[in-house]
Order: C-alpha cells, then sequence, then structure tokens
C-alpha cells in the first residue's frame, strides 16, 4: 500500500470506567500479563504508516500510564481528557500533527494490522471511514416508551467499533460547529451531519471493546 500523508493515532484511555466496577480503569486491567491499554498501543507503534500517537488519558492514572509507554520507541503525545469522548477528541484533534487521523479505543485490545491498513487505504477515497461488524441481530428501533417503531434491515444493520479514521481539517472543523451537542457519540456522526460520507470496512466480531469484568474472560479466549 502506497501512503503519503503523515498519520497521527489518538488512542483514548480516559474514562472512568464505571461499568467496570470498582475504582481502577478498565485500561489497567490484566490481560494475559499485560494492561489492556498495552495492546491498542503496541498495534500502533509497530505500524510504520503511523507518524505518531496522541493518548488520552485520566490524569488520576499518569503513573502507570507512564510505566506502559516506556515500553514504545515511537512519539507519544500524552494529553489529559476532557468530561467526554467527544471533548477528549477535540483536545487530540487540536494537538495532532498528521494529516489524517485514527482515532481508537484504548479499551480495544484486539486491534488487527489490517484495519490500520484498511482504513488508511480507503481514506484516499473518503473523508471518513470506520470499521464496523454487521449486526447478526434484528435491531428493533422504539419511541421512548419503548413502543418498536421499525426494524431495521439486517443487512444494512452495522455495529460500529474502532479504529476510525478521518482527514484531519474535516474533523476538526466538524468538532468545532458542534460544539454544545453532548448528543453526538461517536466522530463518524459529526460527518453524517455534515453531509459527508462515511465508508464503513468490516472488521472482526473478536475487536471487543473491554465495558465489564466478564469481557476480560472473554478476550482471554481470543
Amino acid at each position: 500500500m502506497i501512503y503519503d500523508k503523515k498519520v497521527s493515532a489518538i488512542i483514548l484511555a480516559a474514562g472512568t470506567s464505571t461499568r467496570f466496577g470498582g475504582e481502577a480503569n478498565k485500561v489497567f486491567a490484566d490481560l494475559k500479563g499485560n494492561p489492556v491499554l498495552y495492546y491498542s498501543l503496541k498495534a500502533f507503534a509497530e505500524n510504520p504508516l503511523i507518524d505518531e500517537i496522541i493518548l488520552v488519558i485520566n490524569p488520576l492514572g499518569k503513573a502507570q500510564i507512564s510505566e506502559i509507554t516506556s515500553k514504545f520507541k515511537k512519539p507519544i503525545k500524552i494529553i489529559n481528557g476532557g468530561s467526554t469522548r467527544k471533548q477528549s477528541v477535540h483536545n487530540a484533534l487540536k494537538i495532532a500533527s498528521g494529516d489524517i487521523v485514527i482515532i481508537h479505543d484504548g479499551a480495544r485490545p484486539m486491534l488487527a494490522q489490517e484495519h490500520i491498513n484498511n482504513c488508511l487505504e480507503a481514506m484516499q477515497n473518503f473523508k471518513g471511514i470506520s470499521i464496523a461488524v454487521k449486526s447478526k441481530d434484528t435491531i428493533k428501533i422504539t419511541n421512548d416508551n419503548n413502543i418498536v417503531e421499525t426494524t431495521t434491515p439486517r443487512k444494512n444493520t452495522w455495529l460500529i467499533q474502532t479504529p476510525q479514521c478521518f482527514d484531519k481539517n474535516t474533523l476538526l472543523n466538524a468538532h468545532e460547529k458542534h460544539a454544545g451537542d453532548e448528543t453526538i457519540t461517536d466522530d463518524c456522526m459529526l460527518l453524517e451531519l455534515e453531509g459527508i460520507n462515511v465508508k464503513l470496512i468490516e472488521g472482526n466480531y473478536n475487536n471487543l471493546k473491554v465495558t465489564t469484568k466478564e469481557d476480560i474472560n472473554i478476550l482471554e479466549t481470543f
């Protein structure tokens, strides 16, 4: 693959891990002898298409973060996150030096190199890309009273994962335009609001995000 633009990887690890239980951030949970976060960092650090890594953290875990990042030679900028995921991404975009940004959840340790490469290759034709998997289940859309209003066609229904990849300036402009809208739950939505096509690339069902302690057990089987 030929790719001549500078790429910044943004890894989000600033959450409070409320659903994980206990006081520990889930990105520090042990997974086969290493913290969950280690695996995402390793994937980007080893990819030759990634020029820099921006790690967005909760400052309460700074000492643990330093211990993990010391294992890698690729440049890693460490910044504090905001009160929401959207604010954390915005903080990172403002310091990213890349033409392209690839955003990943630090709590998704099963990131494959092909996911990174496929996202970047598709960026030659699109402004926004996301890894996703097709829904295995029927999805119902309800009103606020849980009354079903419609059923989505399964062949067109996807579950969004990360990484997600964007033209940096396009995404940064969209963030600033919609800065006050906290209903936005992922960066693809920002491009959708601007009428910009987002391409989905089929990923892998084992690319799970750690949310509860049970997820650690599932990931260990992979």
